[in-house]
């Protein structure tokens, strides 16, 4: 980890100490006129970042992909410039002396008012790359797996209504859809609830029931159900059944249409709410989504909703990696995809707001806050990277059977809880 902190400062303090100490040299030691000072000390500074970044950062993070464009680069540095040009100009004009500390603390302000230039057009030209990345199929050999679908459902204190859950799904999959009864099998994860919940599942005919030791959160459970399904298409949907189960069938379509992930989208222009959610949950939908774009990159126009899918050697992927137990887990799971180029879709729904819900918008939004600077550090630091001989990239078509190593299964079943989770 220190490795990492060393090398994140390296390339966000290195290049503004020189940029700053370059133009007070010029300026202030040779006497350059201003403009030249500070255009010299910006290409010494700007060429310094581009080979400090393509050295020591990580190519996979999406945030860093700009020094693999090189004229998306000069372009937003030379717009970036005369921003920092004007701004310092301006600024020096207006005093009354130019002793050293005023040059350098006009630089300081100019070299804020570029970075806000910087960051809005990087994160254009990324944006713009990413979306059609993820649009983009690859041919790949069929999904491991003994069974066409696993169904993971995490529930807390369902006891009451996780029966009907796993006959509904059972019901909907194979009696009026397409799935025969022998390849689909129904996966809940009781994330240490105290009311029967694992009992009610098993008795309703649940194929596998994992039992968490304790309550970690919805993305520690999925995490738990996506090891222990045997499925090569995994989806998870949520207890409460907000989106009826035959909308499963719309993301086992698209995975076995070849999409690596496939997402709910209630955001799409074919979506539909039956039953609304408050003013303060669709609020709180919002902010996440600004969230979201503001901290990472997220160009989702839904993040959270409760139906995704994957293939199963991606999904074992995306799990082995991800570190976040609770709501935000969506987010990292998203992120993933974007920093190892995975085709993903976005796919209608109809949802059904629940009245009775675990979620806690103002708690849970400044979990999810948190975690997301959390996403950002680790991303920045290497946590997500893997061997590239392991990462599924799209441009990689032959995708191994079972992505990943046998270290991937231990983070797994290290991850579900304090102690092992028992599967019934």
């Amino acid at each position: 980890m220190t490795e990492r902190l060393r090398r994140l400062a390296l390339v966000s303090l290195i290049p503004s100490l020189v940029d700053v100490g370059l133009l007070v040299v010029l300026r202030q030691g040779l006497g350059w006129v201003l403009v030249l000072a500070d255009l010299t000390a910006i290409a010494v500074a700007s060429v310094l970042s581009y080979v400090l970044h393509r050295t020591v950062t990580f190519r996979s993070d999406p945030y860093v992909r700009w020094v693999q464009v090189p004229l998306a680069f000069v372009a937003v540095a030379a717009t970036a410039a005369v921003v920092d040009v004007v701004v310092l100009r301006a600024l020096f004009a207006g005093t009354g002396f130019h002793a050293t500390g005023t040059v350098v603390a006009a630089k300081l302000v100019s070299l804020a008012a570029a970075a806000t230039v910087r960051w809005f057009g990087y994160r254009a030209v990324l944006l713009a790359g990413l979306t059609r990345a993820r649009r983009q199929r690859s041919p790949r050999p069929p999904a491991p797996g003994h069974l066409r679908l696993s169904v993971v459902v995490p529930a807390y204190e369902e006891a009451e209504r996780i029966a009907g859950t796993v006959r509904a799904i059972r019901s909907a999959l194979t009696v009026d859809g397409p799935v025969a009864p022998r390849d689909l099998e129904v996966v809940v994860v009781d994330d240490g609830s105290r009311d029967g919940t694992a009992d009610a599942a098993l008795d309703a005919g649940a194929d596998q029931v994992v039992v968490q030791p304790r309550n970690r959160g919805k993305g520690a459970a999925v995490r738990a159900g996506v090891q222990a399904a045997r499925g090569r298409t995994v989806a998870f949907t949520d207890a409460d059944l907000a989106y009826a189960p035959e909308q499963l069938l719309r993301i086992l379509a698209a995975v076995e249409d070849g999409w690596d992930v496939a997402i709910g989208d209630r955001g799409h222009p074919e979506a539909r709410t039956i039953v609304s959610a408050s003013p303060l949950r669709a609020l709180g939908s919002r902010v996440i989504n600004l969230l979201v774009y503001a901290v990472l990159l997220g160009s989702f126009r839904d993040t959270q909703c409760g139906l995704k899918g994957f293939r199963s050697d991606v999904g074992r992927f995306l799990f082995a990696r991800a570190r976040t137990d609770g709501f935000a887990f969506d987010i990292e799971l998203l992120h993933l995809v974007e920093r190892h180029d995975l085709s993903l879709v976005e796919v209608p729904v109809e949802v059904s707001n629940s009245t009775r819900t675990t979620v806690r918008v103002v708690r849970d939004t400044g979990r999810l806050l948190r975690d997301l600077f959390r996403m950002r550090h680790w991303a920045a630091t290497g946590v997500y990277e893997v061997e590239v001989d392991s990462a599924p990239r799209s441009d990689l078509p032959d995708l191994p059977a079972v992505v990943g190593s046998a270290d991937d299964e231990d983070r797994l079943a290290s991850t579900s809880g304090e102690g092992p989770s028992r599967t019934y």
